[in-house]
């Protein structure tokens, strides 16, 4: 979903900010693409990725996260089929505890220095035993819509985590960071199913 998180690095050498600034989920594939390189504007120096920048990036992906919650909330709400509504108010259930689990790994990183085990994250995915009409018009639209601007972020959301599984030096931040970018990966393949059954049915294939 749409994530309006921003976060600019600060150059160690002069304080200045670096020539990169991460936005939401669109952000260290660059430094990847630059050979793991950030320069500064003001003094020219690279700034090396260290603990303080996983501080940093682990708060601007938690903000991702819970834009990501707000964003799945806002959708199932919006929704008036059982099965959308219950898919889109489980992918904000999967946002938020991505984000209690960021928020323990800061906590952990900023009091004892220490990345922490991410074991993943599970869908409840049930049966909905009600008899569900095909939805019409505009309505169905709207759901497509939601679906489209949903896989868009979630690939996002995959690129972030691999940039960042491979900036990370530490194994279980690395490690957390795969988990993290498969499940994002599991979104996007869900969200796509649910597109091509709406696109090409007309009816929620989520729960069947």
């Amino acid at each position: 979903m749409e994530t309006n998180s921003k976060k600019a690095f600060a150059c160690h050498h002069c304080g200045a900010e670096a020539d990169m600034t991460l936005k939401g989920f669109e952000s260290v594939a660059e430094v990847i693409q630059r050979e793991k390189k950030l320069l500064c504007k003001t003094c020219g120096k690279e700034i090396s990725w260290t603990k303080r920048e996983d501080t940093e990036a682990i708060k601007m992906t938690m903000e991702a996260e819970k834009d990501a919650y707000q964003a799945y909330s806002k959708a199932a709400k919006m929704t008036k089929n059982p099965k959308g509504r219950d898919m889109f108010q489980q992918l904000s259930e999967f946002e938020m505890n991505h984000y209690h689990k960021l928020k323990e790994l800061l906590k952990s990183l900023q009091e004892k220095g220490e990345w922490i085990l991410y074991s993943g994250t599970s869908f409840k995915k049930k049966s909905i035993p009600i008899k569900i009409e095909k939805p019409k018009g505009q309505e169905q639209l709207t759901d497509m819509d939601a679906l489209k601007i949903a896989i868009r972020e979630e690939k996002k959301a995959q690129v972030f985590y691999r940039s960042m599984a491979e900036l990370t030096k530490d194994p279980r931040g690395r490690d957390m960071y795969k988990r993290l970018a498969n499940e994002e990966a599991l979104h996007e393949k869900l969200l796509n199913d649910q597109y091509y059954s709406l696109h090409n049915t007309g009816i929620w294939s989520w729960g069947d």
